[in-house]
């Protein structure tokens, strides 16, 4: 297992080496620049765009198709992942992170955009689309459809179906010191495999109804429990928010238990784990937009941008605050034990907000995740092999629980990287037709 691990430690500081982060990093940056802050700028336009009924073709509604990118995309990483960057990149990573989330709502709009533009309608009767769709019938560039395909199939089942799994066990295992870490395993590799069956099974609508319901109410009482957690100790946010811009901009000294950080680490590590979170220039989140009920490629476009601004503007950013503001940071744990340690202040009930939370981040992104895995199995081998599929997703669902949790961080950023070339490579060749389409709605916004 240590070889394991090395390799894997090895591929993926090789892979998110400054070349992937500049890609990506400069996407964010371009498109924002291609389109004029508008998408920015016309946030609340999106937010109420996204929840009101569009009579377009699709399969769900527009904010059941939110909901289900949203699933997928707040899991573990807005609780672990960002422990995480902070305690690899020190409070620092907070800054990049939550610039990230700004920057790429420019481009999780351009994947909206040409997810609506290029959809087909599958032999199933429901829609498809996502980057395989775009770089095949835009670019004709088969070959690399089916790259990204295999790409999602192996970041779905690695970075949605075990870090999720794994990022749970671990962090009930640390709430729960005197229960053996298999029974816990056990007991939430059956849990999580029989919710995920009840869900999935029923397909687009099924998954599509269950996140209308729970990402909601999750995200809520994730958010109100961090609130609560920050104004125990209010007077520290001055305080906090300085040492957040100060290790953005000049790195992290050794304090406590913290080794220090220098500046490249926080860029990496909030970058790399703000991807990771929101999914922005991944790919993903298109392939839910494709199956939205939409007249008009850039009305989903803007729906998906609130995607971003959700789960890193809001949701990554109020985990770095309670983070950095309980001190918690300077002690030298990582990942869930570090979160765990950062919402103790408030008492047990703060615990349970945060468990629960967890728990919950962590089914949604596992069945959500599923759908995008799905639609990828799909295009390569065609309706017949969605129900095994959905059968060999819900059994590895336990494979997770039981890997080292370092093993499976890895390679979920390495699944991460591979998926994103693809998907950018088609958004930078494509970068006038989504601009035309943005100047053409916005010379004349059919709603406001």
């Amino acid at each position: 297992m240590t070889t394991v691990e090395n390799f894997l430690s090895a591929v993926s500081s090789f892979l998110w080496g400054w070349p992937l982060l500049v890609l990506l990093g400069g996407a964010h940056v371009f498109f924002t620049l291609r389109l004029g802050f508008r998408v920015q700028l016309h946030t609340w336009t999106a937010i109420k765009l996204s929840v009101r009924r569009d009579p377009g073709e699709g399969d769900v509604s527009q904010f059941g198709a939110l909901t289900t990118a949203l699933a997928s995309t707040i899991g573990a990483g807005n609780i672990v992942g960002v422990a995480t960057a902070i305690a690899a990149g020190g409070p620092g990573a907070v800054f990049w992170l939550w610039l990230t989330g700004v920057f790429g709502m420019a481009t999780k709009y351009a994947e909206g955009v040409l997810a609506i533009r290029y959809r087909v309608r599958r032999d199933t009767g429901e829609f498809a689309g996502g980057p395989m769709y775009v770089l095949e019938r835009a670019l004709g560039w088969r070959w690399l459809a089916v790259a990204f395909a295999v790409f999602t199939i192996f970041a779905g089942f690695g970075m949605a179906n075990m870090v999720q799994s794994n990022a749970l066990v671990t962090m009930t295992q640390a709430g729960l010191p005197d229960v053996a870490p298999g029974t816990i395993a056990l007991i939430g590799g059956v849990v999580l495999a029989l919710g995920t069956a009840a869900i999935m099974l029923g397909g687009i609508q099924s998954i599509s109804r269950w996140s209308n319901a729970i990402v909601p109410a999750m995200s809520l009482l994730y958010i109100l429990t961090a609130i609560a957690v920050l104004a125990l100790h209010a007077e520290r946010l001055p305080d906090t928010l300085a040492t957040i811009f100060r290790g953005a901009f000049s790195g992290q000294a050794a304090v406590g238990g913290f080794a220090g950080a220098t500046v490249a680490a926080a860029l990496r590590f909030g970058i790399a784990r703000g991807l990771f979170s929101n999914e922005s220039g991944l790919g993903s989140a298109p392939i839910a937009a494709a199956a939205a009920k939409t007249s008009d490629p850039v009305r989903q476009g803007l729906v998906s941008a609130t995607g971003t601004f959700w789960d890193t503007v809001v949701v990554c950013a109020l985990t770095g605050l309670v983070v950095v503001n309980s001190g918690a940071w300077e002690s030298g744990l990582k990942g869930a034990e570090l979160a765990r340690a950062s919402f103790a202040g408030l008492g047990p009930w703060a615990q349970w907000g945060l468990n629960l939370s967890l728990a919950l981040f962590v089914f949604t992104s596992i069945y959500g995740w599923a759908y995008y895995v799905e639609k990828a199995v799909e295009y390569l081998w065609g309706s017949r092999a969605i129900l095994p599929f959905r059968w060999i997703w819900i059994a590895v669902v336990f494979v997770g629980a039981n890997l080292s949790a370092k093993a499976v961080w890895d390679f979920a950023d390495i699944a991460n990287g591979l998926m994103a070339v693809p998907n950018l490579i088609a958004l930078f060749a494509l970068h006038r037709v989504i601009a035309g389409e943005t100047k053409r709605y916005f010379a004349s916004p059919p709603e406001r």
